[in-house]
């Protein structure tokens, strides 16, 4: 991902969001449930569409509430589809709701979001995107890269010689922790 971390430098949108944002470890279900849709609302357009467009998501999907969301009927989805300041993409507007209440039954079950995603880590990308699409709509192999490392649970939001790369590995993200762990059972087994 080194190409982002050298394209970013001085953009009005892309640092902020690199520096900041980007695979910095998160355990906020809601903070979970915004990256979520908006890594699903980027499909097919650029990054900067969606990151110019971030405050106005947050407005129309009242700042990512999940059970507000989950609750969204005709009248949301029609105030979604009206809406110029967000991608007015019905099947993304669908899978927004259907995500808030998935992700209302993960919690359910799990006590959190951020519970049932740590539960089944560590997993490579593939595994990651068959137990995403079988929760969650609109989840590509694309979608399910770029949400999971822009919450920590994969490698390679930044580059090793990044200023960021080493901010966040101090905070131990899932993907740092998980590689770390590799490493132990590998001595381990050396030692056999």
């Amino acid at each position: 991902m080194s190409w982002y971390c050298e394209a970013s430098q001085g953009h009005e949108w892309h640092q902020p969001y690199h520096d900041e944002v980007y695979g910095f470890p998160v355990s906020d279900d809601r903070v979970l449930f915004e990256r979520l849709v908006l890594e699903l609302n980027q499909a097919g357009l650029s990054w900067l569409t969606i990151l110019r467009k971030t405050e106005s998501f947050r407005q129309a999907y009242c700042n990512f509430d999940i059970e507000t969301v989950a609750g969204f009927g005709d009248k949301e989805r029609a105030r979604l589809m009206a809406d110029a300041g967000i991608i007015r993409n019905r099947l993304k507007i669908e899978a927004a709701i259907h995500n808030a209440q998935e992700v209302m039954r993960l919690q359910k079950a799990y006590g959190s979001f951020a519970a049932w995603l740590a539960h089944h880590h560590p997993r490579d990308l593939s595994s990651w995107v068959r137990l995403l699409r079988g929760h969650f709509r609109f989840m590509g192999p694309e979608i399910v890269n770029e949400f999971l490392m822009s919450i920590g649970y994969l490698e390679g939001a930044h580059a090793p010689w990044c200023s960021v790369y080493k901010r966040i590995a101090q905070l131990n993200p899932p993907w740092l922790v998980a590689k770390e762990a590799r490493k132990d059972t590998r001595k381990d087994k050396s030692k056999d």
